[in-house]
């Protein structure tokens, strides 16, 4: 049984880091709380920035060991106000090693401020003032040494200096830069991000932060198994780390005409030049100003869904046009728009579906609210976690769908899933089927119609005999994550070839013998038995777990003259006389053949690939002399 309680019981990735400061104000307030560090509150104050600022009573106080630690923790940024007199203070040491552990484990933004000292000075633990407290803790104790690699890492910080220089200036400098960080806020990840954090930690260790390389990297997977969700996550926990961040969503939808890469060119140079709009009057400028402004910048670009080598150019040409330390990070359904960039295949990443306990997680997530107190048969809930097959679109527009229905509805729900898919699941699905050229649709359908699971070899065989561009187009179609070459057979995702059948049967509802392809045994039995086929069949495959007999009369296949592929596996032909045959017919398979020879009908015979080795026909060459293929 399955219900609320299943869902909520793990809630735990979804938890999120509580901010209730935008600055913590770090500083020794015998040095400069009546001058610089009043009128910098002052300033923050007026511009609306939510600052923490302690008072003396505080700091003479036990609390302290509670109340400040806490509130760096709640604080996003924290300016550090070093001072002649800044270590002399336990308090201020305990602050700055607070401020710099939530900076290695939250990402905290950490801006020092060296008032009338030297950034060496305070790398060197101030000397003098370190000694004190090495006679009172131990040179070696755990505390002073901790001390010492506080102050030494934030002092290697990029700040600002204040040396008798013009300190309202200073501070304007302060809150303008302030105000640039606030406004780089996160993105919204996903209301369940299940099972994303570890697929980030394998991301950010592929990045090689710590290197001053310009990196490009590529997550490639198809529609709706979480690429997006995961490059946001990557970009959230990143971002910080570079001096200027863009994420630009939907480019393939953004993009559909080349006039269209001008906005993204504008909008990618205003989100990482933040404070400062950008005209851009066509693309090759916007290339030449992307180059220009950033190729001293470091900075972190992510563009999501792209699918034409023109946004690449266009955006992100080359490494060469961003600043030493840059990462730029591409979402795509085309594997080979990657490695046609240059982008090497150590740096792509292919984003898979989730684990079982991941989409079972998931998927409770969304079909059983806290408030929901009904309760699931399990055999339900693993019908449609079988269904989804990990993909997390379909998992969470399922149980999105499912929430708050009773059984009899989920019954109904799952029954019609089977037979028809879901509009929303299609249509993402589907933009991957659309960018193909016809070719590539062609061999697409017909391994989502007839050849899901068999050996690539006898795919390959039967197509190459339909005369199509095959080792292309199957290497095309696994680039575009539309199948999957596993085990030496080609494999792709149920949901996958759910869409392909539905295009095949939108082409006519109503009348099978008015598709291109022809599976389902009811159908062909229709088609077959009635004369019902006609000019838009072009195959036809029916492979039956047991023999059975179906009617198959002598011009069954008199209207389909595009048929080129007819396969009939464990059919038994109740009609006792010889079938006329299309002359466009490039594959025929009929294993257990009636014995009697097919014949074709007048005209050029196209017939390449013939199988009949489990028939008593007695072939004889010379019925064949005319096929010259």
């Amino acid at each position: 049984m399955a219900s609320s309680s299943s869902s909520s019981s793990s809630s735990s990735s979804s938890s999120k880091p509580k901010r209730n400061y935008d600055v913590f104000l770090s500083f020794r307030g015998t040095d400069v709380r009546k001058n610089f560090l009043g009128h910098l509150y002052t300033a923050l104050d007026q511009n609306g920035i939510y600052t923490y600022i302690d008072s003396e009573e505080l700091r003479k106080g036990e609390q302290i060991s509670q109340a400040l630690p806490k509130a760096i923790e709640e604080s996003q940024i924290a300016i550090i106000v070093f001072s002649e007199d800044y270590a002399s203070s336990q308090w201020c040491l305990e602050e700055v090693a607070k401020i710099m552990e939530c900076k290695a484990q939250k990402d905290m933004i950490v801006l020092p401020v060296f008032y009338k000292v030297e950034p060496r000075e305070v790398r060197k633990s101030y000397g003098k003032a370190m000694i004190k407290h090495e006679s009172k803790f131990g040179k070696n104790s755990e505390k002073v040494n901790k001390w010492k690699e506080a102050l030494f890492n934030a002092g290697s910080l990029s700040g600002w200096d204040l040396n008798d220089g013009d300190e309202a200036k200073l501070i304007k400098r302060i809150v303008k830069e302030i105000c640039r960080q606030l406004d780089r806020i996160p993105l919204h990840v996903a209301k369940h991000p299940v099972g994303i954090h570890p697929r980030v930690e394998k991301l950010v260790s592929m990045l090689s932060l710590e290197s001053d390389d310009v990196l490009m990297i590529g997550l490639w997977g198809p529609g709706g198994i979480g690429k997006t969700t995961l490059a946001k996550a990557l970009h959230n926990a990143i971002f910080r780390q570079f001096e200027g961040s863009c994420f630009l969503a939907n480019v393939r939808e953004a993009s559909k005409d080349s006039k269209d890469l001008v906005p993204l060119q504008e909008k990618l140079l205003s989100k990482i030049l933040l404070g400062k709009r950008f005209t851009v009057f066509s693309v090759d400028e916007g290339i030449n100003l992307i180059q220009y402004r950033l190729c001293y910048k470091k900075v972190l670009l992510v563009l999501d869904d792209v699918n034409d080598v023109k946004q690449l150019n266009a955006l992100a040409g080359d490494c060469e046009w961003f600043g030493r330390g840059s990462r730029i990070i591409f979402t795509t359904r085309d594997k080979h728009l990657l490695t046609s960039h240059g982008i090497d295949i150590d740096h792509i990443y292919e984003v898979k579906t989730l684990e079982h306990c991941e989409a079972f997680e998931l998927f409770n997530r969304h079909a059983f609210l806290r408030s929901n107190k009904g309760v699931i048969q399990r055999d339900l809930v693993d019908s449609a976690l079988d269904y989804a097959n990990g993909l997390p679109l379909a998992l969470e527009v399922f149980g999105s769908f499912l929430c708050g229905r009773g059984e009899r509805e989920w019954k109904s729900a799952l029954n019609n899933l089977a037979d028809s898919p879901n509009k929303n699941i299609n249509d993402v699905l589907k933009l991957s089927y659309e960018g193909l050229e016809d070719y590539a649709k062609d061999i697409f359908l017909d391994i989502a119609c007839f050849f899901k699971g068999k050996s690539t070899e006898y795919i390959m065989k039967i197509l190459d005999c339909c005369d199509f561009k095959t080792i292309i187009g199957v290497q095309v179609l696994i680039e575009k994550s539309l199948i999957i070459e596993e085990n030496w057979t080609l494999q792709m995702h149920d949901l996958i070839q759910l869409m392909g059948t539905d295009i095949v049967k939108q082409e006519c509802r109503d009348d099978p013998g008015r598709r291109s392809r022809i599976w389902l045994n009811d159908d062909i039995h229709d088609v077959l038995s009635g004369g019902m086929g006609t000019n838009a069949v072009k195959a036809i495959v029916l492979d039956l777990p047991k023999t059975e007999a179906i009617y198959i009369g002598p011009n069954a296949f008199k209207n389909m003259r595009r048929l080129r592929m007819l396969i009939m596996i464990n059919v038994h032909n109740s009609f006792q006389g010889p079938v006329h045959l299309p002359n466009e017919l490039r594959w025929f398979e009929w294993p257990e053949c009636p014995p009697w020879i097919p014949e074709f009908f007048s005209g050029p015979k196209k017939l390449v690939g013939l199988d009949l080795h489990k028939s008593n026909i007695p072939i004889v060459r010379e019925q064949f002399k005319d096929f010259k293929n």
